[in-house]
This record gives C-alpha cells, sequence and structure tokens, in this order.
C-alpha cells in the first residue's frame, strides 16, 4: 500500500531489522542500516531518491520508457571445489533474470487473477558483459578461490584484499558477487544511494541459478529478489513485523501482516487486505522460489525511475559493457601440460589471422598477472612455480594491432612427492642418495624422520647440505656415523644450510631431515641437495665464489655459546670458547631467517668474547647463529628497548 508520507528511515530500517533477525534469508535492510550508522549523510541521498521516484510516477511513470539493458559482470570467490559453479550454472541465472523482468517466465501464469492486471513486464534485460572496464574483451565472468571460508554482510567478498573479488564500475555494470555466505543467508544487495565502492547483489553459491541449485530455492529466485532491491524495491510486507503499519511504497502491493514462507494458498488474507489477500508470489516476498511469478506496475516504476533522467543508475543506460571490441577471434583449446611441482607448458589453438598471440599467468591468489607479449607461437613453457598451487593463465590475439577477448583457464602444479627413499627413520636405516642431485621427498607424519647417506673423497673433501622449499618448520643435522658434526635450525621456513670444508673423508656422512615441534605435511614437499667440491664452499651458502674456509673447532659447552643480556636493549655480548685459533662467522637473523646483523671473527684459542649493537633493531625475537667450516650452532635472542 503506497503511503503519502515516509516512515522515519532509520525506524524503519531498525522495525526491519528487528522483523527479519528469526528468519535471516535476505540481509538488504541490515546492510542498509549499517551503511547509514556509518554515513549518516547517505540518509539525504536516499531521501532524494525518493523525491525522484514519486516525480517520475506523476508524470507519467514507466509508460513509454525505452527497455533497459545492463550488463552484468560475476565475480565467483570460491572456498572448494563443491563452490566453483560451471559456467553454465552461472549462465543459467542471467536468464532467469530476463525472463521474470520481462515477465517471459513459464510460471507467469500462475499469478491469480486478481492480480494480473497490475502483473508487469518491467523492461529490463541482462546481458553478459562483453568488454571490462579497460575496454578489454571479457565474458563476463572472473572467478578466485579464496581461502576465506564462508562470508557475511561486511562485504568482504567485495575485495580482492581481504579474499574477494574488487567491484568493476558501478556505472557500466550490475557487480554479482556469488560465494559462500553465512547465518543462512540467502542473499544480500545494496540500495541505489549507496557506497559505489560495494554497489551491487551478493547471493550464496547454493542457490544461484536453476542447475544443480538447493531447494527450495532452486529456480535462480533469490538473484531476482536481490536485484530487485538493487533496482529499489522493498520488501513487499513493509519490515514493520505484524503491525501493518510498513509500506514499500508502491500502491498496486496489497499491504500485508508480514513475510511469507513456503507457498501459501490464495488468498492468505492479513491486515484486512482481503477478498485478495497477500500478493505472496511477489519476487520481494519470502515465499520459495516454486511460488514466486510476478513483479508488480508500481514495482517496475520505481525500478524505471531509476534510469530516467537524473535518476540514480541512469548511466547504466548508455553503458558500453554489453558490446564486443572489434577484433580478431579468440584463441581456444587451451591445455595445460606436463605439469609438475613447479612447472607447466600451457598450449592454445592457432587463430587465423592472428599477427601475436599475449599470454599472461599468475597464482590464483595474486592480483596481478605476469604478461609475456608478442607470441608467435602457440604455447609457452612456465618454470619457477610454487607446488600444490592453483594458476590462472589467460591468452588474447592481436590481429594487426586489434586485440580479441581473453580465453582463460586455470591448472595446478602436482603436490604430492614419490617419497623413494623410505623407509629411513632411523640413522641406521639412512639410504644413500647420489651426489649433487637436488630431490624432493616428505614429512609425511609427526613421527616421520628422513636419514640419508652420501660421502666425501679426498679430492673433494669439501660438503655442503642445502634444505629448500620448506612447506613448514623443517630443521637439519649432519652426523658422520653417529657423531654430530653440524646443524642448521633457522625458524619458519627458511632454509637450511650446513657447510664443511676440508672435511674429515668418510663414505657415512648423513643428513637428517626433522619436522620442527612435529611439523609435517603429507602433500607438500621439501627439497634437499648434498653437494661436494674440490674447492672450499662459502658459508653464506654461495657456489659461484668459492673461497678460503678455516674449519676449526668451536667448542659448545652447556648452551652453546654464551649471549648476554637476554633480553638486550643497546648491545649484545656474544663469547665463543674456542680450542684453537681461527675464524668464526656470527649472524643475528630474524624470525624470517634473514641476516640483520653479521660478522667475520678470528678467534683465538679460549674464551672469546665480541659484542654486537642492535640499538637500531626492531623489538622483537631474533636468532644468533655461530658457524664455521665443521660445526653451526643457534641461540634466541629478545630485543626489547
Amino acid at each position: 500500500m503506497f503511503r503519502k508520507i515516509l516512515l522515519p528511515v532509520v525506524a524503519f530500517l531498525l522495525l526491519a531489522f528487528n522483523a527479519s533477525a528469526q528468519h535471516r534469508t535476505c540481509a538488504a535492510e541490515e546492510v542498509l542500516a549499517r551503511q547509514l550508522l556509518e554515513n549518516p549523510e547517505m540518509l539525504q541521498e536516499i531521501k532524494n531518491i525518493e523525491a525522484h521516484t514519486r516525480q517520475f510516477a506523476q508524470s507519467g511513470g514507466a509508460g513509454d520508457r525505452a527497455v533497459i539493458t545492463i550488463p552484468v559482470v560475476i565475480h565467483l570467490v570460491y572456498f572448494g571445489a563443491a563452490q566453483n559453479l560451471s559456467d553454465a550454472q552461472l549462465l543459467s541465472q542471467i536468464d532467469v533474470l530476463n525472463e521474470d523482468f520481462r515477465r517471459t517466465n513459464a510460471d507467469a501464469g500462475n499469478t491469480p487473477a486478481a492480480f494480473q492486471s497490475v502483473a508487469a513486464d518491467c523492461e529490463v534485460n541482462f546481458c553478459m558483459a562483453q568488454q571490462d572496464p579497460n575496454g578489454a574483451a571479457t565474458n563476463g565472468i572472473e572467478r578466485r578461490s579464496t581461502t576465506v571460508n564462508g562470508f557475511g554482510t561486511n562485504d568482504n567478498v567485495k575485495y580482492f584484499s581481504t579474499g574477494g573479488l574488487n567491484i568493476w564500475d558501478r556505472n557500466k555494470y550490475l557487480n554479482l558477487w556469488v560465494c559462500d555466505l553465512t547465518g543462512g543467508l540467502l542473499g544480500y544487495a545494496q540500495f541505489p544511494g549507496g557506497p559505489a565502492a560495494t554497489d551491487g547483489v551478493v547471493c550464496d553459491y547454493a542457490y544461484f541459478g536453476r542447475i544443480n541449485s538447493t531447494p527450495p530455492y532452486d529456480k535462480g529466485r533469490t538473484a531476482t529478489h536481490e536485484v530487485g532491491h538493487w533496482l529499489n524495491c522493498y520488501h513487499i510486507w513493509g519490515d514493520d513485523g505484524t503491525s501493518c503499519t510498513g509500506t514499500d511504497n508502491v500502491a498496486d502491493t496489497p499491504n500485508q501482516a508480514d513475510e511469507n514462507y513456503g507457498c501459501p494458498v490464495f488468498p492468505a488474507i492479513s491486515c484486512n487486505n482481503g477478498p485478495n489477500g497477500d500478493m505472496f508470489m511477489n519476487y520481494m516476498d519470502y515465499t520459495d522460489d516454486g511460488c514466486m511469478n510476478v513483479f508488480s506496475a508500481g514495482q517496475k516504476t520505481r525500478m524505471q525511475s531509476l534510469f530516467s533522467a537524473g535518476g540514480a543508475r541512469v548511466a547504466l543506460a548508455s553503458s558500453p559493457g554489453c558490446s564486443a571490441p572489434s577484433g580478431c577471434g579468440t584463441p581456444s583449446g587451451l591445455t595445460a601440460t606436463n605439469i609438475t611441482q613447479t612447472s607447466a607448458t600451457c598450449s592454445w589453438n592457432a587463430v587465423g589471422g592472428a599477427t601475436t598471440y599475449t599470454f599472461e599467468w599468475k597464482k590464483n591468489v595474486d592480483p596481478t598477472w605476469t604478461v609475456v607479449p608478442n607470441l608467435t607461437v602457440t604455447s609457452q613453457a612456465l618454470s619457477g612455480l610454487t607446488l600444490g598451487t592453483l594458476y590462472d593463465y589467460r591468452v588474447k590475439t592481436i590481429c594487426n594491432g586489434v586485440e580479441s577477448s581473453y580465453a582463460s583457464a586455470q591448472f595446478t602444479t602436482t603436490s604430492n612427492c614419490v617419497d623413494q627413499y623410505e623407509v629411513n627413520n632411523t640413522n641406521a636405516t639412512a639410504k644413500a642418495i647420489p651426489i649433487n642431485t637436488a630431490f624432493t621427498a616428505q614429512i609425511a607424519t609427526s613421527t616421520d624422520k628422513d636419514y640419508y647417506l652420501f660421502g666425501n673423497t679426498t679430492a673433494q673433501k669439501n660438503i655442503k647440505v642445502e634444505l629448500t622449499t620448506l612447506p613448514f618448520d623443517y630443521d637439519l643435522k649432519l652426523y658422520r656415523n653417529t657423531t654430530l658434526v653440524g646443524t642448521s635450525e633457522n625458524p619458519g621456513t627458511a632454509n637450511e644450510l650446513i657447510v664443511l670444508n676440508n672435511a674429515t673423508v668418510s663414505t657415512s656422512y648423513k643428513a637428517y631431515v626433522y619436522g620442527y615441534g612435529g611439523a609435517w605435511s603429507n602433500t607438500q614437499c621439501y627439497t634437499l641437495k648434498a653437494s661436494r667440491s674440490a674447492t672450499a664452499w662459502r658459508t653464506d651458502g654461495s657456489d659461484t665464489e668459492p673461497g678460503e674456509e678455516i674449519s676449526l673447532d668451536v667448542i659448545f659447552e652447556n648452551a652453546g655459546f654464551g649471549l648476554f643480556p637476554n633480553p638486550a636493549t643497546g648491545q649484545v655480548t656474544v663469547e665463543v670458547p674456542m680450542e684453537t685459533d681461527g675464524n668464526v662467522s656470527v649472524a643475528i637473523l630474524d624470525p624470517a631467517g634473514k641476516t640483520a646483523l653479521t660478522q667475520q671473527q678470528t678467534l683465538s684459542k679460549g674464551e672469546n668474547r665480541f659484542t654486537f649493537d642492535v640499538s637500531n633493531l626492531p623489538n622483537g625475537v631474533y636468532f644468533v647463529q655461530v658457524r664455521n667450516g665443521e660445526f653451526a650452532k643457534t641461540r634466541k635472542l629478545v630485543v626489547q628497548k
């Protein structure tokens, strides 16, 4: 029922919140209430839109309006494969919108005869965007695999930085976000007049489209309802509870007491609205999808007012989003082959008339593409990838300077390793490995430990063991037979390194890999490489500029070496006992394993002390590592000023 005087908006919204709190299926009113609290000036904008709507209705309304076609972009944000809906399911929702807003829906005949006279073709069409905000070709669908397991009404799904996807220009597109909504929500929308950065509609993935969606909301009417809000239609009962005093500001929708659920039997009378009762089959009620089938003429007027001169969404009427940019054929047959943990080959079918191709790729979670331009072949090899990771890639054709739309696809690098050296859980069962060869393996359980056997020779005494690509905090020790001769225990996933120069010749060196605190992964691998050389290895791990290293024993007594004061404020003293004169490197590492400070010291037999100035280091936990060619030891240091 139409009311000439609007309820005060804030009171109206509070009523809406209370009324919908018990049976939450749509949160559009709640979102509007939040936005008004965050930006009180928005209330005036809503009043202006309502005034424009009334003036539009009084001047004749939607009778002579041209059909509006709105470009649509679907932002699919999925957590797990089940939420990664097919293109067919996404596109089926656009079919539903076109049918419902043009009243070509197959169930239009189910509208009771009493309401047929006000049933309206809203004269609003929807098309999938064919060009993006930069004018490049698109299919109107973008996808992101997110680490966020469910979104609420705080609009996080609308920002890449919070796990979602950023909006496209609201003056050119209807933005539809599809994701997992928590709290029983089917969807929510932003009314006209809200912030530009969040304008659009959000729908739960389980109720989007009419292919494989979830009953009883399986016919795409969730999006129809929410797009109705986006086009300035309110809930048909006026969000007033059962007081019969609310309004949706539409004259031809009967006043009704509350929302309806399921599929009521006509007539369903409330608020003395007999004999025809509630228009419960209206898309702006809460009935099941199979019971909804109509917008009214008054609702059409509210929608069409947005596209009239001065209307809140008038810019969409001239959007070029539905027009494909001119260009040559889009590549097809995108295929990823030879996929390993760190590499893949992407290929596509040749396009007739193509001058060159532009290939782009990125991790799915990254916002920025790596661009490979001016390709004259139809494949691109990728290397240096991260294991067990989802990658996006896309390619477009350039024909004499004119670009086609992108064709897009995805692949995932392999993550499982063939652990060829198991069982090797003890020093006695260490398995022989090839020298100077990197290989991958796993710490597959919390009790798994890996021992690897190799040797050095008289001609190649110098040993280096590298542990890299760590999925978690793994550490490394080196034994000669059963004697510990080296330890590397960097924090986190920082690489581990042990260097022994001029080491004792033995065929029984054993590299021991283990998870700190029981860390493990049966899907992600680490990389180990044992090397030997005739020339000395640098203690920083570089083998490009080998230099002389003196292999001297550092006596690690009790805690290993002295470190005081700890916590430190300005200076910290390191005390190292030596069996004989020699060179030692000492480094202070940050929590990521990066060197913050380092010194090379020539120490004398006996006790040695030297200081580090830590006054410029930020407060936090660090690690002090003393190393020579034969041994390494690490201690924790706290800087607290």
